[in-house]
């Protein structure tokens, strides 16, 4: 038997060791985490809606209505009407003919893979695609076939390989370590010219990017023919939990059919639905959210660069400071920690070897004053990095 004591230990000393550290009270930029209030940085709650008064009173009402359970499948009795209105609504949203609710986003990738590909088939990824898409393709059963990170001149040569059978390529939108986008623009060409399913998976995108918070497809210009299939999900930019894939009629309707992790997994609360709804709403008549937040992004990577810090490139709420080594990226964030903000380290295998990084996150909560105080913590412990 493996010696579990050990590999704990070994995780330790490697400092690849997490902790999870507890919560009280909503999400919001100052939150009493373990005891104390601190300054977060670490949330994916984008514009700010997770704690929203308008999509907590949908979520109440939701639970008076229909109770905190769903109490089955979608496919058994499970499918309430607030699931259907809000089906509805992410399609007309994502401007697609349908739209199938998950549980979560890494069972919505893993739907999708093994619905549309199998042995005798290809996935094809991105070497930084999230673990959900990862595992996805790997679990198909298809030949899993990785491309170096946005280069879809790469893509099209692999494709082009593949003379037989489905071929599936899957992608981030925005790649949530880095903050970058996809080139889906390129990527949705090599697709087309090589007969291939063109799958996104905008989790970080949705709600955030885009003049009206469509998401990297909206930025993009790009329409449902050139990604027949969408992934995004509720928990991060609209504030509630949960995921969904939009696509054609055939396509949502194939899935409603053979897809395992949304035919034998128990239906989200029905509740959660009605927040989302609400939250959606908001999405579209509060956009200034979206302008303060990239307000946001600029006032921190102009004050970043001018402290000489090393930011990757991203023009998303995802900003990672680089640092390299694992135990100078858990004691930077250790230093944070207690000045009274939140910064989580990101370690392999979460990363590459080599490539650990303090992973800041803003949200449209934030306000200038939270994002200089960050500035000035940053400034402090960056002076003292050598004696780190």
């Amino acid at each position: 038997m493996k010696d579990l004591r050990a590999e704990l230990a070994a995780r330790r000393a490697a400092g690849l060791y997490r902790h999870r550290r507890t919560v009280d009270g909503p999400q919001a930029p100052r939150m009493v985490i373990d005891g104390r209030e601190v300054l977060s940085f670490c949330s994916n709650d984008y514009l700010g809606l997770a704690g929203h008064p308008v999509v907590v009173a949908a979520f109440r009402q939701g639970a008076d209505s229909y109770g905190v359970g769903s109490g089955a499948a979608h496919l058994v009795n499970g499918h309430s009407r607030a699931h259907h209105a809000l089906e509805a609504e992410l399609a007309a949203f994502t401007g697609r003919e349908r739209a199938l609710l998950f549980s979560t986003g890494y069972m919505a990738n893993l739907g999708v893979a093994a619905a549309l590909v199998g042995r005798g088939d290809a996935v094809f990824e991105d070497r930084l695609n999230h673990a959900s898409l990862l595992d996805a393709g790997l679990l198909s059963g298809a030949r899993f076939i990785r491309y170096p990170h946005n280069d879809a001149a790469a893509l099209a040569g692999k494709l082009s390989e593949r003379e037989t059978g489905e071929k599936l390529v899957l992608t981030d939108g925005v790649f949530s370590m880095d903050g970058d986008l996809a080139p889906v623009a390129d990527l949705a060409q090599a697709c087309r010219r090589h007969d291939a399913w063109f799958m996104v998976d905008d989790a970080h995108g949705l709600g955030v990017l885009g003049e009206h918070g469509r998401g990297t497809l909206e930025a993009a210009g790009l329409g449902p023919i050139d990604v027949p299939i969408l992934m995004g999900t509720l928990g991060k930019g609209l504030g509630t939990a949960g995921a969904f894939v939009a696509g054609a009629e055939d396509l949502i309707e194939y899935l409603i059919q053979t897809a395992r992790t949304y035919i034998y997994t128990t239906a989200q609360p029905p509740a959660v639905a009605e927040a989302t709804r609400a939250a959606l709403k908001l999405v579209d008549a509060e956009p200034w959210r979206r302008d303060k937040l990239q307000g946001l992004v600029t006032r921190f990577r102009t004050g970043a660069a001018q402290l000489g810090l090393t930011l990757m490139d991203s023009p998303t709420p995802i900003q990672p400071l680089l640092v390299g080594d694992n135990q100078t990226a858990l004691a930077m964030s250790e230093a944070l920690w207690d000045r009274g903000i939140l910064v989580t380290a990101i370690r392999p295998p979460t990363v590459p070897a080599g490539t650990a990084r303090l992973r800041v996150t803003l949200s449209a909560a934030h306000d200038e004053r939270d994002v200089d105080q960050l500035l000035t913590a940053l400034d402090s412990i960056s002076c003292d990095t050598n004696n780190v």
